[in-house]
């Protein structure tokens, strides 16, 4: 009996990790008593205000255990994983896991309706935190262009980063985006008007990056004739 430690001297973090696992078995249990087959699947996600409460004040260490868990499951139906994902997001705003996993991992899946459930959960999460969530668009935004083949909607999510983002450690590539798929879709005179736009605008005030866009305007220019 001397070996037994009081509740109060269990680290926190531990005592979030078994709330995050009760709710996950309760979840689990749901589905079971509907008659589903859950010993492979995820579980619907229990809301943040849930996860919030079992976390014992430790939500960023809570968010981090119920992306372990997802990670467990390995054929998670999305329509479920997007629950859990915005759930750790709401736990922990500042955390990047969860959008490193939807961008990286679940929209580099070999399906491509899947895909594009992660990338379109990566683009509205990105609207919440543009200055902080603009890699994962990019990243979002070349995985349409390259591997989807779908330019149309990698357009929409570089004009997003082009309009949203208004942090200046922004690196040109990523700014500069729209400008190359405009071109892949053949609309040069809107590519021209872009890089125009951001001539103009103050914006960009490195020399070597306004050399750039000088010149690739001028290629373009070229090629319109």
């Amino acid at each position: 009996m001397h070996d037994l430690r009081p509740v109060a001297a269990v680290p926190r973090w531990v005592l979030g990790f078994l709330g995050v696992a009760l709710a996950a078995q309760i979840a689990a249990q749901a589905l079971r008593d509907s008659g589903s087959s859950a010993e492979a699947q995820l579980p619907p996600a229990p809301s943040a205000r849930a996860l919030r409460l079992a976390s014992f004040a430790e939500p960023e260490a809570a968010a981090r255990l119920a992306m372990v868990y997802i990670q467990s499951i390995p054929q998670p139906d999305y329509r479920e994983l997007i629950g859990w994902l915005r759930a750790a997001l709401e736990l922990d705003p500042r955390g990047q896991y969860p959008l490193f996993l939807a961008a990286r991992v679940y929209a580099e899946s070999g399906d491509a309706a899947r895909n594009r459930i992660a990338l379109e959960f990566v683009y509205r999460e990105f609207l919440r935190d543009p200055n902080r969530r603009w890699p994962w668009l990019a990243h979002a935004a070349l995985l349409a262009k390259h591997r989807l083949k779908d330019l149309p909607l990698a357009r929409r999510y570089a004009q997003a980063l082009e309009q949203r983002v208004t942090a200046r450690d922004i690196p040109l590539w990523a700014r500069q985006m729209e400008i190359f798929i405009l071109e892949d879709m053949d609309e040069l005179e809107a590519a021209k008007i872009m890089i125009g736009s951001l001539l103009q605008g103050g914006a960009i005030q490195d020399p070597a990056e306004l050399r750039f866009l000088k010149q690739r305007l001028e290629e373009l220019e070229a090629r319109s004739r």
